[in-house]
């Protein structure tokens, strides 16, 4: 029997490069099949709300941001769960803090996903546009490479469709106020 698998784009798409974690897991969502299936999640900034979901699956990978002040801009880190509670993980914005928090609860609870975060240190996240700055534009194909790499170590094969949609078809997406955040893309 496979592992029930579940990748959580996290952040808020209001503010810039904040965004980054859902735009991967809507990318991710449009132009990959995965096998097993793969269950993926628009996290938003649901922090505690995301707690169930670290109860239900076995394995769960979180794209996010990681507002670490000692890293360049477009650094990719991958931090497992044990990494974020043993307070490794950056928790200067609100939903950092969040994750990290809900861990640590979860991490006494009967059953806990094995969790790892793949995150990208963002140039902005103060600016309130929908968009991704250029210098983590540049970094975007091999922030998606990483979160497909952890995904593989879940035992989820990836598969890149023949037509693909953009990132800036993402990012209008994401613009257009119809779109229900929290809800799954």
């Amino acid at each position: 029997m496979n592992a029930k698998v579940a990748l959580i784009g996290s952040g808020n798409a209001f503010f810039m490069d904040e965004g980054i974690g859902l735009y991967a897991g809507k990318y991710l969502k449009e132009n990959f099949t995965f096998e097993p299936a793969l269950d993926i999640v628009d996290g938003g900034t649901l922090g505690f709300g995301l707690m169930p979901l670290l109860q239900e699956y076995e394995y769960v990978v979180i794209a996010n941001t990681s507002s670490d002040d000692d890293k360049i801009i477009g650094s990719i880190d991958v931090l497992s769960g044990d990494e974020l509670i043993a307070n490794q993980g950056i928790k200067k914005t609100a939903n950092e803090v969040e994750i990290t928090e809900m861990l640590q609860i979860c991490s006494m609870a009967n059953h806990c996903a094995q969790t790892t975060m793949v995150s990208i240190v963002p140039e902005d996240i103060i600016s309130v546009h929908v968009g991704v700055t250029p210098a983590l534009r540049e970094k975007w194909l091999e922030y998606i490479d990483v979160i497909v790499d952890e995904l593989a170590k879940c035992g989820i094969n990836s598969t890149l469709k023949e037509s693909v949609m953009g990132l800036d078809e993402i990012l209008e997406q994401f613009a257009n106020p119809s779109i229900e955040h929290g809800k799954g893309f």
